[in-house]
């Protein structure tokens, strides 16, 4: 079996068996296991279930390179013979059907691999390498908690935070944007109160489901009536949950919205303006008390250090791969969070993981993003990498950028 071929399995085999945030013990032992066969000093239970591998090679800097493990409450239907059949418990108790939706087994494989080809040839490279695998991207809370718990203080502090996303483009091709990359995420709960009565008399009521479904239509006005057209802001309502059974009105209604901005006015107006919402069609509707907004959850932005893109963008193309600029993206990640507490810069770039067969003939980025929003993408229930050759590809691309940062054996000041 060739090292592709067993990193291949690896990838199955997580992919088959997906944990939930801050559940992730089973992939952080095997992450555990292979680090440490590899030379690397390992520590398990960093902020819950994360990993630390550190590979000192002489002086130098420390680079660290990040990858996530968590998987998401959605329940597969690529068919895959290596497809998710996991069930798990979720944080409210509720018993789900769990899959590495948004590809974070890929994320894994890569490092691993990365790692792998870094200690076995150390005599090109002097630093230390700080290999982080995190849990609980999903929840914004991973780098929060790995932080928190001496992150830094334990193991030194890095001079440059690497990583990657598997994406919809085409494998082979690297998203990579200087400055606001990744959107800024907050979730909000929003608890509608009513007074409940039976079906048959809806006019003894004050109709929660009524009051969620106008308040539903009234945030769509947000972005489109509220945000300018040089502004970027996303709001969507994710869940929407009232009554029991068929025959009864119940008191209350639920609403989770998830909200993406990259300007902090931007942010501070949107989450102003669904508390005026929430708020206005509960009187609106004769309410009998207020409702509840409670803000559940924040990550920042990820900003590329501009000056460390370009230095970086030298490194990822002398693998072979197209770098394009993907523009805003609107999906969130914790990344930035690592960077910023150590000060340091951030590179994080999209890894395509789509067959490049289905992007052939195209030509020109325009073309590829248009082909790309037609096929499943992160957390669809079809998402599916295509492991080779996405591993082969996220893997270099991580050794790349990492050689770039580290130091050069004999090097002087």
């Amino acid at each position: 079996m060739t090292a592709i071929e067993e990193w291949v399995e690896v990838y199955q085999d997580l992919h088959r068996n997906p944990e939930l945030s801050f559940q992730e013990t089973r992939t952080a032992g095997i992450v555990a296991e292979r680090l440490t066969a590899m030379g690397y000093d390992v520590t398990a239970g960093v902020g819950g279930t994360g990993v630390v591998g550190l590979l000192r090679n002489g002086d130098g800097p420390v680079v660290l390179l990040r990858a996530d493990m968590d998987g998401l409450p959605v329940e597969e239907k690529t068919g895959l013979a290596y497809a998710s059949a996991q069930r798990g418990v979720d944080d409210d108790g509720h018993d789900v059907a769990v899959m590495h939706a948004c590809g974070h087994d890929m994320h894994v494989t890569c490092l691993l691999a990365a790692c792998d080809l870094l200690a076995t040839d150390r005599a090109t490279w002097s630093g230390t390498l700080m290999a982080v695998f995190q849990p609980a991207e999903e929840q914004g809370a991973g780098a929060k908690a790995m932080l928190a718990d001496g992150l830094y203080e334990r193991f030194g502090t890095p001079t440059i935070v690497l990583g990657q996303h598997v994406a919809p483009l085409p494998a082979g091709v690297i998203g990579l944007r200087a400055g606001a990359a990744f959107a800024t995420s907050d979730g909000v709960r929003i608890v509608l109160h009513g007074r409940g009565a039976h079906g048959s008399r809806p006019e003894a009521s004050v109709d929660p489901v009524v009051m969620a479904a106008a308040t539903v239509m009234r945030l769509q006005t947000i972005v489109s009536r509220e945000v300018g057209g040089s502004e970027v802001a996303v709001v969507t309502v994710g869940k929407l949950a009232a009554g029991t059974v068929i025959n009864v009105i119940p008191d209350s209604a639920e609403l989770l919205l998830n909200i993406r901005t990259f300007d902090a006015g931007v942010q501070e107006r949107v989450l102003a303006a669904i508390t005026r919402i929430a708020h206005g069609e509960a009187v609106a509707a004769g309410a009998p008390r207020e409702p509840e907004v409670d803000h559940l959850s924040s990550f920042p932005a990820v900003v590329n250090d501009a000056a460390a893109v370009e230095r970086t963008r030298p490194a990822l193309a002398g693998v072979g791969v197209t770098i394009v600029d993907p523009g805003l993206v609107t999906g969130s990640e914790d990344v930035g969070s690592l960077a910023t507490a150590a000060g340091v810069p951030c590179v994080f770039w999209l890894l395509g993981g789509a067959d490049p067969a289905q992007f052939a003939g195209l030509d020109g980025m325009d073309a590829i993003a248009e082909k790309a929003r037609t096929i499943p993408s992160n957390h669809s229930p079809l998402y599916a990498p295509v492991p080779e050759p996405t591993l082969s590809i996220g893997a270099a691309v991580l050794v790349a950028a990492a050689r770039e940062w580290l130091g050069t054996p004999g090097a002087t000041g």
